[in-house]
């Protein structure tokens, strides 16, 4: 495999301001690991975010996973301003990429970040004291929507934290399930990464599949609350759709390779799903024996089903409303944050539906069932 790697240590007359090496006392030390597949733009805000970090031991290892549209020139631009390496390879999925700068890491922690995260100033210093209060092999954080992002990416990120879609599931504090770090916000001890082999090669879900693979070791994972990032998620509906759509399909093939992995809060977004197309079934029912029947109690039953058949969505929907309203201080926000939570729980519904169909029903194995999918 193919690769290019630009670093501090190659620049003329290069002072690096953060020497990863050395080291005093029993400081630890930091790899911030990032693939990176189209998106420069997002990778030089993220790396201006790193520059302002108040903890310093840390070295930046941004992977290019086959790009067409490379971020090297970017990274150029950091080489004086952090201990920095770039590597260019073939495309081989996140995952994969992950694994191949773990391989080139020497911090004595891994943190796993998308490029599409914005760090505040005190996100390292958060791990750093959480890790010496109480020591764990593996942790992650949480996310949350900038002042700067577009209504629709706060509305979206408000549907993908609230308690009242799947925020519980994720590892917020108010969980449902026991905390699985994802690959957003991400740590892991060096040496933990290496026994377990690090990222499988799932095309998605796989930072489920390590975090599964890391309890099942016995090693002891923590939520870290005050190392949070903002995350950008996704830009627009129709990219949000296909992302969770894509996790309810991971969520089966987790289930398959790990069958006490599926909880009984993994199948809420399905059950909503069905719920929802029973009620919209009864409100066309409702609306249908309205206009059958001539007899005035027979319409009245009818618009009382399509009422009653109705009512559980829009108290939902108000629900959402006006908690996404008042969290971000937007009406607007608010009302998009409806269509966020319906586009979340019904797109990783029909995911989970479908793959459940293909794989479970009609037994037809990750490859086949999801080439489409993942393996483009």
């Amino acid at each position: 495999m193919k690769e290019l790697e630009t670093s501090p240590s190659s620049a003329k007359n290069n002072q690096r301001p953060f020497p990863l090496g050395e080291r005093t006392g029993d400081s630890l030390s930091y790899s911030f690991i990032v693939p990176v597949y189209n998106r420069p733009d997002e990778v030089r805000e993220l790396l201006e975010s790193l520059t302002t970090q108040t903890l310093q031991h840390f070295e930046v290892i941004i992977v290019e996973d086959g790009s067409s549209i490379p971020c090297k020139t970017v990274c150029d631009e950091y080489q004086y301003r952090l201990d920095i390496h770039y590597y260019n390879k073939e495309n081989s999925g996140p995952g994969q990429t992950r694994n191949y700068g773990a391989e080139r890491a020497k911090g004595d922690y891994l943190l796993i970040l998308d490029s599409d995260v914005v760090l505040p100033e005190g996100y390292l210093k958060a791990v750093d004291d959480e890790l010496r209060r109480e020591p764990a092999d593996a942790f992650g954080g949480p996310d949350r929507a900038h002042s700067s992002f577009t209504d629709t990416q706060k509305a979206i990120s408000y549907s993908m934290t609230s308690f009242f879609t799947t925020g519980g599931i994720r590892g917020g504090k108010k969980k449902l399930d026991k905390f699985y770090p994802r690959s957003f916000n991400m740590g892991i001890r060096r040496d933990v990464y290496q026994k377990l082999g690090g990222f499988s090669r799932m095309r998605f879900g796989e930072d489920i599949d390590f975090s599964i693979r890391i309890f099942k070791a016995g090693y002891r994972c923590r939520l870290f609350p005050e190392a949070w990032v903002w995350h950008k998620r996704r830009t627009d509906f129709r990219k949000f759709y296909r992302q969770v759509y894509n996790s309810g399909i991971a969520r089966i093939n987790l289930y398959k390779k790990y069958p006490e992995s599926l909880k009984i809060v993994h199948l809420l977004p399905m059950v909503f799903t069905v719920g929802v197309f029973f009620l919209l079934f009864l409100f066309l029912a409702g609306i249908a024996h309205t206009c059958y029947y001539s007899d005035p109690i027979q319409k009245s039953i009818g618009e009382a089903i399509s009422l009653f058949s109705l009512l559980p969505l829009v108290l939902y929907s108000g629900i959402i409303c006006i908690d996404a309203a008042m969290q971000n201080h937007s009406l607007k926000i608010g009302v998009l944050a409806i269509r966020a939570a319906f586009t979340q729980l019904m797109g990783y519904g029909l995911g989970f539906i479908n793959a459940w169909w293909r794989r479970c029903v009609r037994g037809q194995d990750e490859f086949s069932a999801f080439q489409k999918n993942f393996y483009k």
